[in-house]
Formats: C-alpha cells, sequence, structure tokens
C-alpha cells in the first residue's frame, strides 16, 4: 500500500482520514498545527494526540516533509533553496530576509510551459505540476520557517496553470490550522489565464499579481505567448471590475526593459488602461543572462515612470531586486538546472 503524506491535507482532511477510528476534529487539528507550524517531521513526534492514533497513522500515512537538496546564500543574504522530489522532479524557492519583513518565494511548476521569451525557467522547459504539499513543504521545511511573514508565488511555473493545487496551498497558508499567515501577505503571480483569475478571485483572498510586460497588445503577444489565447485586456477589465476586499490588493508587475517598454507612448498606455481603477504597478528592473542584447531600464527612468504614473492617480512603486549573483531573482530561476 501507498502511504499517503499528511502535509498537504487540510485539517478537515486530516479528520477524514482518523473520524471512522473515533478520533476527533481537534485531533486532527493538533495534526495540522505540528505539521505547518512546528514543521514536525516524524509522527511520532506529533503533540497533544493519543499513542494510538500516532500507531493508526504510521501505518498508512507520513508527514511529507523534505529538506532542500542544495542551497546558495547571497551577498544580500537572499538564500536560493533547490529541491528534489522522489519523482525528480527540481524546482528552486527563495528566502528573502529583510528586518522585519521575511518573505519566501514558492514554485508551482517545475520548469514551465508559458514560453515567456524573457524568462530563463521558460528555457528550462516543463517537468511537471508541485501538489500542495510539495509547494507548503517548502515554506516549512527551511531552516528559517518560524521567521517567514510573507509568501509570494513568483517562482518556477505558472501558479493559475495549477490552480487547484495553488488554492489547496494558499487555504492551508491561511487557515488558522495551518501556518496562519494573513491572505494580505500572501501573493499570486500569473502571465493570465483568464479561467484561472477568475476562480481565483472568487475562491481566495490573497492578493493577485498580473505579469504585463507592456500595455501594447502586439508587443506583449512577442513575449508572451499565451496573451493570444487569453488577452489581457479582458483580464484587466476583470480586475478592475472584481469588487475587492479592503487590504487585498490587486497589482500589475512591469519589469522595465531599456528602450522596449520604458518610453513615454508606455507610460500613456498604461494611464489608460488603469485609469478609474485601483490596480497598483509595481516597477521590477529586467535581468539579463549570458548573450542578452536587453538591458534594465536605468534607476532614472524608472523614477521618471513611476512618478508619472503618481501624478496621474495610478499607485505605483519600484521593487528592489534581490539575489542576483546566485541567480535568485524575477526571472532567473532554473539558471543552473538542465
Amino acid at each position: 500500500m501507498v502511504k499517503k503524506s499528511l502535509c498537504g491535507l487540510s485539517a478537515e482532511e486530516i479528520f477524514s482520514l482518523i473520524g471512522p477510528s473515533g478520533f476527533t476534529l481537534s485531533h486532527a487539528v493538533s495534526i495540522s498545527n505540528s505539521i505547518y507550524k512546528k514543521s514536525t517531521g516524524e509522527i511520532s513526534q506529533i503533540t497533544k494526540i493519543p499513542k494510538k492514533l500516532k500507531e493508526e497513522l504510521a501505518s498508512d500515512t507520513y508527514i511529507g516533509i523534505f529538506i532542500p537538496v542544495a542551497s546558495e546564500v547571497s551577498i544580500d543574504k537572499t538564500v536560493k533553496y533547490l529541491f528534489r522530489t522522489e519523482t525528480g522532479k527540481e524546482f528552486e524557492t527563495v528566502y528573502i530576509p529583510d528586518n522585519k519583513r521575511n518573505t519566501i518565494c514558492v514554485s508551482t511548476q517545475s520548469g514551465c510551459r508559458m514560453g515567456c521569451q524573457f524568462c530563463v525557467t521558460a528555457r528550462y522547459g516543463f517537468r511537471g505540476n508541485l501538489s500542495a504539499g510539495e509547494i507548503i513543504n517548502q515554506i516549512i521545511s527551511i531552516p528559517d520557517a518560524e521567521k517567514v511573514t510573507h509568501v509570494v508565488f513568483m517562482g518556477m511555473g505558472e501558479p493559475l496553470d495549477n490552480l487547484e493545487n495553488v488554492l489547496k496551498a494558499c487555504e492551508i497558508i491561511t487557515a488558522g490550522w495551518g501556518l496562519a499567515i494573513s491572505p494580505r501577505n500572501v501573493t499570486v503571480s500569473t502571465v493570465g489565464i483568464t479561467p484561472g483569475i477568475e476562480k481565483f478571485l472568487q475562491s481566495s483572498d490573497c492578493n493577485l499579481t498580473l505579469s504585463l510586460h507592456s500595455p501594447f497588445i502586439e508587443d506583449r503577444k512577442r513575449v508572451v505567448p499565451i496573451e493570444k489565447q487569453y488577452p489581457v485586456l479582458k483580464i484587466l477589465e476583470i480586475m478592475k471590475n472584481f469588487p475587492v476586499k479592503k487590504k487585498r490588493r490587486l497589482s500589475l508587475a512591469y519589469v522595465m526593459i531599456k528602450d522596449l517598454n520604458d518610453t513615454d507612448s508606455h507610460i500613456e498606455r498604461l494611464k489608460i488602461l488603469l485609469n478609474g481603477s485601483k490596480i497598483r504597478v509595481n516597477l521590477l528592473p529586467y535581468h539579463s543572462v549570458r548573450n542578452d542584447p536587453n538591458t534594465s531600464s536605468s534607476v532614472e527612468r524608472m523614477q521618471y515612470f513611476k512618478h508619472n504614473l503618481i501624478v496621474s492617480g495610478i499607485s505605483a512603486s519600484i521593487r528592489k531586486s534581490r539575489g542576483i549573483d546566485i541567480s535568485a531573482a524575477c526571472g532567473l530561476l532554473g539558471t543552473g538546472l538542465k
């Protein structure tokens, strides 16, 4: 019999396993708390449950936490971890410490099949979806697990191409019986899969970020192939019209590339697209790789871009790059994988 991983299950699902034997939902919550809050690695170490329950669990389940196989530390203290599943899927995770805000950037797939032109992960190809347990494992298995305050789904893979597992992971991250992190501290990033965006907005209270690249459709089609199937203009309308709860954030990620998407015409087009909306714009520097003729917009140009958006009534900020020296920054995950 193949044993079932407890990591990745909700408290209700754990209860469905143990309830028929007379154990309670309270026992199930104790199990989930031990796994998600304490990173308990062995069933025998779970507290507040009877010995008989531990024995029953050990017969057909296992915790399911596995540690990284390698790690690299950046000069700025960012840490990149490499994970490998039992079936051989590899994926990377990034831990970003920053005073009181400690962010974990998780992957949702091994590789990616979106094919975005400027993304290193796309060149690695698609090796498979990650389960909810494999997503959660990236948070609870690292040495600094207890320090994590924010979770971003911005690692390898397209989260909405693995929507069910991402929604399950978000539930575990935000639930009281899980990691108990506020939904406003959890952000899912997507290049734009319309049905997935609609379901995510309706099913989760976590933040959503759309990677835009360019407000001009033909430009976006050349870089983001999914644009041909799911037009970004429709996605923006959905985001603009969705009734957002207080403190929930919908935003655009805009990676700035010199002379390609940082001109005055791009600013003016963005203003038109976002006029009257509460969508925030996060400006990010572009990270070039070997033999790449493209470079990032200058700091001055990014500040100019930000200023023009803000004075037009659009909330905007510039995100600082972290972990560039270890290929842990945006768009670089998978650089060393084969």
